[in-house]
């Protein structure tokens, strides 16, 4: 496919706070197009779309944010003929954030706006804008908005087992599974992990370094998410997604292609969440890619808002 024909990837966000117990949401004017739309951005060389989300929304707005939920994309034609796909989360804007923003008007955003749902509705310039923030309302609505998420990791692309003379625990990383924890560690970054936690194999706490140096989080390895420790009654693994969901605190998870099946699978039954095919696309990862399962926070029990899986 030629460069030409090649689509435009882009993120977005839908950053909203509350005010008067309602939400508002934040649209942008901008200066060349001379419209007013969502805050997004196209995605940079090396990069995966949660990254250019949260990086795009910073320089846009000065707002430094951690993605919350998913709300899926649009998709539209440009006017050179090129296919555009636009993914969006939301995000929640508390004080804290706004005190630490700092916006210029420059020669791509002239002015931001805060407003309510139905005068954003109103306000923005581009009907799939809408389709957007009526998204958000119903994720709202439903209790949805504030979330935590539990992101289950499979390891970059390691050395072969049948080259590797130590014992499989110890076998590291090739130079495509460094370069996939370089890739990640930026996207999984963006949605603000608490915690992490890693098996003991070297090539799993090789993926997940980079993104401990740059969350400055502490690895927390446990042979409960080994490939050497995996039994198939699951029961350790259980134990320790219950603990981690009784937190509600975002938390990492790096492991092996036959521990994520128990891992996603034990967070789909403490949700009681129906097996379908976007949780076995996030149980049956490649090395290198990474699912992110979000749950309502305050929630009595479990309930699981979204999944989304990304591949490095």
């Amino acid at each position: 496919m030629s460069a030409a024909n090649t689509p435009v990837l882009a993120a977005g966000i839908v950053c909203w706070r509350v005010v008067d117990g309602k939400p508002r949401v934040l649209l942008v004017h901008r200066t060349v197009h001379k419209d007013v739309s969502l805050p997004k951005g196209k995605l940079d060389p090396g990069e995966m779309l949660p990254e250019t989300a949260v990086r795009e929304i910073l320089e846009e707005t000065g707002l430094s944010v951690d993605l919350g939920v998913p709300l899926g994309n649009v998709h539209y034609t440009l006017a050179n003929g090129r296919d555009k796909y636009v993914h969006y989360w939301a995000a929640e804007v508390n004080d804290h954030i706004l005190e630490r923003a700092k916006f210029t008007p420059n020669g791509e955003i002239s002015s931001l706006e805060w407003l309510s749902l139905a005068k954003a509705r109103k306000k923005v310039s581009y009907a799939h804008d809408i389709d957007i923030l009526d998204r958000f309302a119903a994720v709202y609505d439903a209790g949805n908005a504030r979330t935590f998420a539990m992101i289950a990791v499979r390891h970059g692309k390691a050395v072969p087992g049948e080259t590797w003379d130590g014992p499989d625990a110890t076998r590291p990383l090739m130079h495509r599974g460094t370069d996939q924890a370089a890739t990640i560690a930026g996207s999984i970054a963006a949605f603000a992990p608490d915690r992490i936690l890693s098996s003991t194999a070297a090539r799993c706490l090789a993926t997940i370094t980079p993104l401990a140096q740059r969350t400055e989080l502490e690895i927390k390895a446990t042979d409960d998410l080994s490939q050497d420790a995996y039994a198939s009654n699951g029961k350790a693994v259980t134990a320790l997604v219950a603990k981690r969901l009784k937190k509600q605190q975002t938390a990492v998870l790096c492991s092996h292609g036959p521990v994520l099946p128990q891992i996603v699978g034990a967070l789909a039954e403490a949700a009681q969440a129906k097996p379908d095919s976007q949780l076995r696309a996030a149980a049956l990862l490649n090395t290198g890619d990474f699912s992110v399962l979000h749950f309502a926070r305050d929630s009595k029990k479990p309930r699981l808002v979204a999944v989304e899986t990304h591949e490095s």
